[in-house]
């Protein structure tokens, strides 16, 4: 029998517009909307269409949007000084700086700079730290990883005991997901170029986060029968038949997988448009920080 289907962008609407009531709730009351500030440097035209319906998805919460873009030619210190000043204005409570970041530009340095208040990503190391720590919390957690998480308590809200696998080992998806599957409890095995056995690692979970970004490469047989099935993975491949000659895919071979796996997220329409829910929502908790 068929997976069912963890459907990303019917869960995402319900995260959404949740936090348009509570803005619209919080504007009402008096109090300013939330605002998140988009830091973009140079012209990576997949990092300015990300950019762009962030922007959008603000403006359909009812918060504030501010867009700032650099050149690619930006030095370190002109972003730097960017993020400062946004730390330092009163309508911005969230601080977005899309990566990667052009050659030539310290990621982390920049993201350090983020305000821990501000860091709607999630991503300052501070905030990384804690979640990493037991007994400590951070005030913020990376969109994407906290999207799969409510994917995968939907259907299996206690996770005591749960084998769960991590296909990779990125700061922005793997480590921050399998650090919440340990707070959450599970047993996790973080895999990645150097896992032995990595068919029969990933055959043993009773959840399994793919997350490495290359295409279909979790076949069927790599999935446990009843599994979670979570596909992190966005990537593109030619399709003649189709009109725009391509279509997404992602790191695991669907059809497969679906017919072994107890639910499974679809590429498009799974984890994507959860990261845009999550950071909405995180914005908003950033603007109740200030009440």
């Amino acid at each position: 029998m068929s997976a069912q289907i963890l459907d990303g962008t019917a869960f995402a609407a319900a995260v959404r517009a949740k936090v348009a009531e509570e803005v619209s709730a919080r504007t009402a009351a008096g109090k300013q909307a939330p605002g998140l500030a988009t830091v973009l440097v140079g012209e990576n035209p997949a990092s300015q269409a990300y950019v762009k319906s962030k922007q959008k998805a603000c403006q359909q919460a009812g918060m504030l949007s501010f867009g700032y873009a650099l050149p690619a030619t930006a030095s370190q210190q002109e972003v730097v000084d960017l993020v400062r000043s946004l730390n330092a204005d009163p309508r911005v409570n969230g601080i977005l700086v899309q990566l990667p970041l052009p050659a030539g530009l310290d990621e982390e340095g920049v993201l350090k700079e983020v305000s821990l208040e501000k860091d709607v990503d999630g991503f300052h190391p501070v905030n990384i730290g804690r979640l990493a720590q037991k007994g400590r919390d951070p005030l913020f957690v990376p969109c994407t990883p906290a999207g799969c998480m409510l994917l995968i308590q939907s259907v299996l809200p206690d996770l005591n005991g749960a084998n769960a696998v991590v296909l990779g080992r990125s700061n922005i998806v793997g480590m921050p997901v399998a650090l919440l599957l340990v707070r959450a409890n599970a047993t996790v095995t973080i895999c990645h170029s150097r896992t032995k056995n990595l068919k029969d690692v990933c055959r043993s979970a009773d959840v399994l986060v793919a997350a490495v970004g290359r295409t279909e490469m979790v076949r069927g047989d790599w999935v446990k029968p009843g599994a979670i099935v979570i596909d992190v993975g966005i990537n593109r491949v030619m399709d003649a038949s189709l009109p725009k000659g391509s279509r997404l895919v992602g790191d695991v071979a669907f059809d497969e997988a679906k017919e072994v796996a107890g639910w499974i997220t679809p590429v498009p329409g799974g984890v994507g448009p959860m990261t845009i829910a999550m950071l909405m929502q995180n914005t908003l908790s950033a603007a109740k920080l200030t009440d």
